[in-house]
Order: structure tokens, then C-alpha cells, then sequence
């Protein structure tokens, strides 16, 4: 078998490229892996449960310059495809009521293995590493790879899928953009996402370790889901979910009681007063609100001191309670850095590849899959899914 296709990076998409281009039997293809094992990230997904997709993956829940992108994988290799692959491979999955699904192991490393255990079994697949890849190049018909410690290696086809800038402790440090802009691809700005958000800390630092429930706004858009107060500013998955849309956005806003509008809450605290009206107002709040948390909505609302009693509160002061625990706002600093992300906002900008094969408009035989390329997902499954979906469709059009 002379015909080989070389897959840079031994990621979700790349495994996954690397399955579905042996399937035809035509090439031989090569892993070429920078760490010291494959699939790191993988292992790190879902809190090492593995988030493996959601039920309900639609572009809404993907960003870059051309979401619809992603529509190309959605009729080609999507979330029933993705579950009945990973079935075969013998994982079976649990759906949950919010439509992410995990293993029914509740182990990543279930994920991973079956990766691994039919690439072993795949006899005109190999994996190297550590191989760290400078530079893919092009001479006639064949792209020449070649690493930092200056190995060479030759190949009919290659796939980039090396990952994104995201949690470079994994092996994404961003080398697929260069190759990419090499071969005259035009790649957009690069931010961290899915991460947490850092904010002015005067608040959030009392607040430090708790978690509430919320209703998130941020850029025009609201997710609703945990969040943790932390040292530096807010972080859990609703926060997470928003970091992609931060933009030129200055303030992130909590609704920390989304079931009552405003007047509701008005008449809720009115009876509380009523109903313990001798309690000191730095205990006003227990029982509806950690404590903490009622004492930093209190001071927001410029209400000392707490050693009052809530029968004092006027209703000018009860009218700004309401509003803080409608929309507390927190101005926004920036974000964590590319170690704390999750996935990588920007990349290849897709217009330049086919969305039903992944193969680069511009260089015959070059595709490119996953995180490298400007799709970018919602926290739930949404990113793990397209790195899955694009892989696959690279691997099976490189394989033809």
C-alpha cells in the first residue's frame, strides 16, 4: 500500500479522521502526535466524564463567521451517526434530560480507549509520537512533514487536525493555524473560550466557592445554569457558555431569582419583613439566599448598617434590593487565559473549505478538522460533536 494520508494531531477530530480514511483501504495513514499518548483532551472533557455530544446540536449552538457551516456535517456524520459510531466501537451512552450524553461508564477514558483499541486493531493505521510538526509543505504531488527535531515524513493527503490554542497543557498550542496560513489560508482573530470570566473583584471575592443558580446576560444573549463565584470573577457552565459572545461587551448580569419579576419579589420581601421583622438585616436573607450572598446584595444596594432590623427597610430601599436581585451586574475586565479555556473562539475561516468534505478549496488534498477550523460551540457536547463530525467527514473524503 503506497498511497498514505497523514493526520496532524491525535485529538477527538483527528482519531476519528484517522477510522474513517482507513475504512476504504486505499491509503495507509499516519497519527502524527506532539504529546506523549493521544486523545489528553479527551480525558479532560465533561469533568472526566466525557460530554460526547447533545441531542439537540443545531447551529444555534455553534459560532464563528459562517455557523451554518457546520450544516454540511449535520447531513453528512451528526449526533445519531456520532452515537451509533461510538456504539460500534462498543460505548454505550446515556442521554440526559438536558439532551447531553455522556458514557453510560461515566468515564472518559471509556471514550478514548475504544478510540484506541480499533485504531490497534486497524492494521494500515499507525500512530507517532511524540512528533512534534513544525511544517507541512507541498512538493508536486506530495505534502512533506517535518518535525521540530527535523524528521521527515511524506503523504498523498494531509489532515490538520492539531486543535485550537485552548489548554495548550494538552498539546494545543496553536501550530495548525501556521500550516494552515502557509498553504494562503486566511485565519481570524483568536480569543479563549468557554472560560471563565474575570470581573472588578471587590464583590466577588467575599463571594468566593459559592454557587447559585442564574439567569446569565451577557453581549444581548442569557443562559441559564450555575454559576461560582471565584477570586477573580464568575466562572460554571452558564458563564462558559457566554464567554464566546463577550466581544466588546463591559458587564455580565445575574437574575438570581428568574421565576419572580420584580413586583413578585416586592411583595416576597414586604412578607418576610412582616414575618421576622426583629431579625438583623446580615441575616435577613437566610434561608432564600446563601448568607453571604444576601449581605453583598444588601451593600450593593448601599443598605448598612446590617446590624438593622428588617422592619427598618423603606421602600426605596426594598425597590433597589429588588433591582440588584434582578440584575446584578458585574463589570467585566476580561477573560482567563488560554491554560483555563476550554476551546478556541476563531480559527480557519470556513469559506475556504467544503463543508461536506473539509477539504481546502485552495491546496488539492489538504483538509482540515475540529477546533482549528472558526466553528466554536456552546458548553454541552456542541464542540466534542463537531470535532467527531468533521474528522470523520475529512477522513472518509481523504479515504475515497
Amino acid at each position: 500500500m503506497t498511497n498514505s494520508i497523514a493526520v496532524i494531531g491525535g485529538g477527538a477530530s483527528g482519531l476519528t479522521a484517522a477510522i474513517a480514511a482507513a475504512r476504504s483501504g486505499k491509503y495507509s495513514v499516519t497519527v502524527y502526535e506532539s504529546g506523549g499518548r493521544v486523545g489528553r483532551k479527551i480525558l479532560a472533557t465533561g469533568n472526566g466524564r466525557c460530554n460526547m455530544t447533545n441531542i439537540n446540536a443545531d447551529t444555534r449552538f455553534y459560532h464563528g463567521q459562517n455557523p451554518n457551516f457546520i450544516l454540511g456535517a449535520k447531513r453528512g456524520f451528526w449526533v445519531k451517526e456520532t452515537i451509533d459510531f461510538f456504539e460500534e466501537l462498543g460505548v454505550v451512552v446515556n442521554v440526559e434530560e438536558d439532551g447531553k450524553v455522556y458514557p453510560y461508564s461515566n468515564q472518559a477514558s471509556a471514550v478514548l480507549d475504544v478510540l484506541r483499541f480499533k485504531i490497534d486493531d486497524t492494521d494500515n493505521i499507525r500512530i507517532m509520537l511524540p512528533f512534534e510538526v513544525k511544517t507541512v509543505t507541498k512538493t508536486g504531488e506530495r505534502f512533506v512533514i517535518t518535525a521540530f527535531d527535523g524528521r521527515q515524513e511524506t503523504a498523498d493527503k494531509v489532515i490538520i487536525a492539531t486543535g485550537g490554542k485552548a489548554a495548550p497543557a494538552f498539546g494545543s498550542k496553536g501550530v495548525g493555524y501556521d500550516i494552515l496560513k502557509a498553504f494562503g489560508h486566511k485565519i481570524t482573530p483568536l480569543a479563549p473560550s468557554l472560560v471563565q470570566i474575570k470581573t472588578e473583584t471587590d464583590v466577588v471575592k467575599k463571594l468566593k466557592g459559592i454557587k447559585l443558580d442564574a439567569d446569565v446576560t451577557l453581549g444581548g444573549e442569557r443562559e441559564y445554569g450555575e454559576v461560582l463565584f471565584t477570586e477573580y470573577g464568575l466562572s460554571g457552565p452558564a458563564v462558559f457558555s457566554l464567554s464566546s459572545r463577550l466581544g466588546n461587551t463591559k458587564t455580565v448580569s445575574l437574575d438570581i431569582m428568574s421565576r419572580y419579576d420584580k413586583d413578585e419579589l416586592y411583595v416576597k420581601i414586604l412578607d418576610r419583613i412582616a414575618k421576622r421583622p426583629k431579625i438583623t438585616l446580615d441575616n435577613f436573607f437566610v434561608g432564600m439566599f446563601h448568607k453571604r450572598v444576601g449581605q453583598a446584595i444588601l451593600k450593593c444596594a448601599g443598605i448598612e448598617p446590617l446590624s438593622r432590623y428588617a422592619v427598618t427597610l423603606g421602600e426605596k430601599e426594598i425597590a433597589r434590593v429588588c433591582a440588584i436581585i434582578k440584575k446584578w451586574d458585574f463589570r467585566i475586565t476580561g477573560t482567563m487565559s488560554w491554560n483555563n479555556a476550554q476551546v478556541t473562539k476563531g480559527g480557519a475561516v470556513t469559506d475556504e473549505f467544503g463543508p461536506e468534505t473539509m477539504e481546502s478549496k485552495k491546496v488539492k488534498n489538504l483538509y482540515a478538522a475540529g477546533e482549528v477550523l472558526d466553528i466554536d460551540g456552546d458548553c454541552g457536547g456542541y464542540n466534542l460533536q463537531w470535532a467527531w463530525s468533521s474528522g470523520y467527514l475529512a477522513g472518509t473524503e481523504a479515504g475515497k
